[in-house]
């Protein structure tokens, strides 16, 4: 069972992140990567490919992103009540874990901001 819940775990903060990218490519992250000094000129091509699907993109972005909060505090309150003498999941994937989620967070505010 613990082979799922971190495929599952995965794919929701993977594809959180990507839809929260899809959504974002036409003007949230354009301007951050120029406000960051990086060339966005490659997001030329892609913007237009993406534009008509912003709305589902955000819809499903949120719900993966959601998703994966709700199993990630899970996981939080199932290691705190692990016994001391077996593994109940890695801290190093958790702490990942959360840095993706505020990554498609970003991106899906810069999204739903400047959209």
């Amino acid at each position: 069972m613990r082979g799922f819940g971190t495929w599952w775990n995965g794919l929701a903060t993977g594809g959180g992140i990507a839809a929260a990218f899809g959504a974002a490519v036409c003007c949230a992250l354009p301007l951050a990567l120029a406000s960051a000094g990086v060339g966005s000129a490659w997001l030329g091509s892609i913007s237009p490919v993406v534009a008509p699907y912003r709305t589902p993109l955000l819809v499903l972005a949120s719900v993966l992103l959601v998703a994966a909060t709700a199993r990630l505090l899970w996981q939080f309150r199932r290691a705190r009540t692990c016994p001391a003498d077996v593994a109940c999941g890695s801290p190093a994937y958790r702490a990942l874990t959360t840095l993706g989620i505020a990554i498609g967070a970003a991106l899906l505010t810069g999204a739903f901001l400047y959209g």
